[in-house]
Parts: structure tokens; C-alpha cells; sequence
């Protein structure tokens, strides 16, 4: 009596490293590839798996002898490993080997299964359909076993009674965890800082701050180092608090038409326009664009290649990061040392009984989060043009100049339109947070990591 045939099956691992109930058989004649593009038969979410490349690796049988299998990496990103190590070109497969697409990406076994006799949860791998990977969650079904699943879905597991047993790192990459430890100890710091209304509005803003910075850094989908992102932000701090402050305002408001009328209302507008261009537009753009430049240089001129990759501003998407956290620094300290203590001390002056810290609070919440459609897109927006000169040194200098102009004249039309009607202001807020999101989109597409980008996502529809 001849035996069934075995059929070959992929079947991934879970982070914790626990072999998934779902399986792909794979096709005797021709191959299946691994990856986050569409057209590829296992298609990697890139929410999930952001170091898979578009089309990572090929499985594919013999085709004189159908029990010999072989991987090949596709020149992917971060390589192809078969039981840790990695691979160059086509390697033959063992059963129960394990294939990673990178050293620390999604994990899959190779084996050979009775699909007869033990069916498990089988994934279709024709041509005609595309199929997303997932772990399915609970061990029910391994490989090597004939366990009777109509029994085995009736038990309860010790997974399913503590949930965070095995979770593993989902609860970093799916749940949001950093972001949710964030807040918590915000919330504590906010309590222990009731009654010290500075106290309160620095981490209320910081939060708010922080938290529409992560919708742009979402959006941009690269990785970036925290302490390059947050040392940005420092470094425009630091300037507006230092001497250097008033060079930058003795040139544009002494020498250049900047200076910035008190009583703006009895101005006109095209000469408000014209005095908000240099004195807030070009002048403060120049100073959040600083660790912007700053990062460029050493993009450019770094000697060491690891730096000039991790730090440098290396394209559009780099540019609108770092520009955003800069813009970040300068809301944060323009709203905290200027515009609230303003204001409380003009409603402690002119209205006795109102509550001067409330209405403080009352301005800070709209400008901090008010950023996205104002320095924050400003910045992003100049940042993206100056990464898009890193890609196109020949043209460098024009395409910097056209941002710095664009990015200052969105800026100087806020300022003004702030004076005439709150509906046209909301049109030039709603205009530069649609500049914002353009470049962002646009850098994603011109982004040479746009493999790794893990903004751009490809799902199957269920």
C-alpha cells in the first residue's frame, strides 16, 4: 500500500515564538512568494512588519523532485535567514526549518503535512487570490500532532485566561502600549500638579504637544531616533531663550520691514501682510528650520556613514520630522513664556473677578493644538523641501528657497488673516494643514525606505 503524499506547508510563528493553528500549502509546480506587496501570495501587513521588503522571498519546489524545496531571498532589505542565518542567493530547505524575512522579522516553518488526515487551518496560496498571514492566536494545532480539534476548541487554554501571557511584543507593535504608558503618567503628574497652574499647563501642553506630534510622526511612517526628534525641539527652545534671539529679530524687524505694528488694527492690510512676512514668517521659520539645516549638514558632509543614515536629512520624509519637533520646541515656549503670561496678566489688569489662570488655560489648549495647522505645518512643510534637496543636490538651492518662501508666507497669512475674520482664519489653518499633509504624502512616495515605511499599509479585505 503506497502512502498518501505529503504536502508542503508554511506556517508562521508567533512573536513568542509559538506556531500558529493557520498553515499555507505550498504548490508542488511554481512558487510562492513573501512580502508586503499585493501581487506576492503571503502578504505581510506592514503595520506589523515593518522591515519586509515589497517582495522579500521566493519558495519554490524542484521541478524534478517534488520533495525538495528551496528559498531564495529577493535582494530584499534586511536579508532572508534560515534558522538564524542568513542567506545568499537560493539554499535548499529541511523540514521544520525556520525561515525569517530579517533577523528579527515574522518567522515561518517549513514542513510536510498529511492535509488528509490532520486538515488544521489551511491558508489558500493559488494565483488568483492574495493572502494575508496573521497569527491566529491560540496554539490549538501544532505541527506534528493528530490532535482532534473539535475537542480542543471546547478547552479552555491558559492563554485565553491571561491574555497577556501571550501577547508578546503585540502589545508594543498593535497596542499602542508606549502612547498608553505616556498618558498614565501624565494623568499622575497633571494630579499631583493641581493647584501649581504653571505646573499644570507645562505638562498639559507638553502632552497635547506630544500627542500631535505623534499624528504627524504616524503619518510620516519612518523611524526616527527619539533623542534627535526631542533634542530638535530643545535646540529651537534654546534659541529663543538665548541672545541669539535678538539678532535674529534686530535683522528682520530693525533692518528688514518686520517690525510688527502694537495696534495691528490701524495698519493696512497689504502693509500688515508685508511687516508679517519678515518679522514672523522669514525670520521664525529660519529659527525652526535651524536643527533642520543643522541635521542636513551632517546628511551631507558627515564622515561617518552610520550618523549621516541615523541623524542626517537624507529626504522629505526626514525633513518634515525634524521640522515638526522643532516647531514643536518653539509652540511650546513661545505659548508658555509669551502669549500665556501675556494674557493673564492683561485680565488681571482690566477685569477683576475673572479668573485670569482660566482664561490662560482657555488660550493654551487651542494653540497647542492648533500647531498641526500652524508651526508645526509651516516647518514640516520647509522640511520637506529641504530633504527633497538632499535627493536633488543639482537644484538644492532653488528648491530651498522656494520652501522658505512658501513656508513663510502660509505663516505670515495666519498672522494676518487673524485680524480680519475667524472663518477666513480657519481657511488658512485648514490650507496649511492640507500643505502639511500633501508633502507628507508626496515625501512617502518619493521616500527611497518606502519599503520599511510603516504608514503605508496593505491589507487583505476579509
Amino acid at each position: 500500500m503506497n502512502p498518501r503524499p505529503l504536502t508542503a506547508v508554511l506556517r508562521q510563528v508567533s512573536p513568542g515564538g509559538i506556531e500558529s493553528l493557520e498553515f499555507y500549502p505550498l504548490p508542488s509546480h511554481g512558487s510562492v512568494n513573501l512580502g508586503r506587496d499585493p501581487s506576492c501570495q503571503v502578504v505581510l501587513d506592514s503595520r506589523v512588519h515593518k522591515g519586509v521588503s515589497r517582495q522579500h522571498a521566493k519558495i519554490s519546489a524542484d521541478p524534478t523532485d517534488p520533495t525538495c524545496w528551496y528559498v531564495c531571498d529577493l535582494n530584499s532589505s534586511n536579508g532572508t535567514y534560515i534558522n538564524g542565518c542568513r542567506i545568499s542567493g537560493e539554499e535548499s530547505l529541511s523540514e521544520n526549518d525556520r525561515i525569517s524575512l530579517g533577523k528579527r522579522g515574522p518567522q515561518f516553518i517549513f514542513e510536510f503535512l498529511d492535509l488528509q488526515s490532520n486538515p488544521g487551518t489551511v491558508g489558500d496560496l493559488s494565483s488568483s487570490q492574495i493572502v494575508h498571514s496573521s497569527w491566529s492566536g491560540d496554539p490549538l494545532y501544532s505541527s506534528g500532532t493528530n490532535s482532534n480539534l473539535s475537542n480542543a476548541s471546547g478547552e479552555v487554554t491558559l492563554s485565553q485566561l491571561f491574555p497577556i501571557l501571550s501577547t508578546g511584543r503585540d502589545l508594543t507593535t498593535k497596542a499602542y502600549l508606549i502612547p498608553g504608558i505616556i498618558t498614565v503618567l501624565f494623568v499622575v503628574f497633571m494630579f499631583v500638579s493641581v493647584g501649581n497652574s504653571a505646573a499644570f499647563n507645562t505638562l498639559l501642553a507638553g502632552y497635547l504637544a506630544a500627542a500631535a506630534y505623534y499624528f504627524v510622526y504616524q503619518l510620516c511612517g519612518k523611524h526616527k531616533p527619539w533623542w534627535l526628534l526631542v533634542g530638535s525641539g530643545f535646540m529651537t527652545s534654546i534659541v529663543l531663550m538665548s541672545p541669539v534671539l535678538n539678532g535674529f529679530i534686530f535683522v528682520f524687524r530693525d533692518i528688514l520691514p518686520g517690525n510688527i505694528p502694537e495696534d495691528p488694527d490701524s495698519t493696512g492690510l497689504i502693509s500688515l501682510l508685508v511687516q508679517m512676512l519678515f518679522g514672523a514668517g522669514l525670520m521664525e521659520e529660519l529659527i525652526k528650520a535651524l536643527p533642520i539645516l543643522g541635521a542636513w549638514a551632517i546628511g551631507r558632509y558627515g564622515r561617518s556613514p552610520y550618523y549621516r543614515e541615523l541623524v542626517g536629512v537624507n529626504e522629505p520624509l526626514d525633513g518634515i520630522l525634524i521640522g515638526s519637533a522643532s516647531a514643536v520646541g518653539f509652540t511650546l515656549i513661545e505659548t508658555l513664556r509669551l502669549y500665556i503670561p501675556d494674557v493673564i496678566q492683561g485680565v488681571m489688569f482690566q477685569a477683576s473677578g475673572v479668573d485670569s489662570q482660566l482664561v490662560g488655560l482657555q488660550l493654551l489648549i487651542p494653540r497647542i493644538l492648533g500647531s498641526v495647522s500652524g508651526h508645526m505645518a509651516y516647518s514640516g512643510y520647509l522640511g520637506y523641501f529641504i530633504g527633497l534637496s538632499a535627493l536633488k543636490p543639482q537644484n538644492q538651492w532653488q528648491i530651498i528657497l522656494v520652501g522658505y518662501i512658501s513656508a513663510s508666507v502660509l505663516h505670515a497669512l495666519w498672522n494676518t488673516t487673524g485680524f480680519i475674520n475667524p472663518i477666513v482664519l480657519a481657511l488658512v489653518g485648514v490650507l496649511s494643514y492640507a500643505f502639511l499633509m500633501a508633502a507628507i504624502l508626496k515625501a512617502r512616495a518619493l521616500s527611497p525606505t518606502r519599503s520599511q515605511n510603516f504608514a503605508t499599509r496593505f491589507m487583505r479585505l476579509r
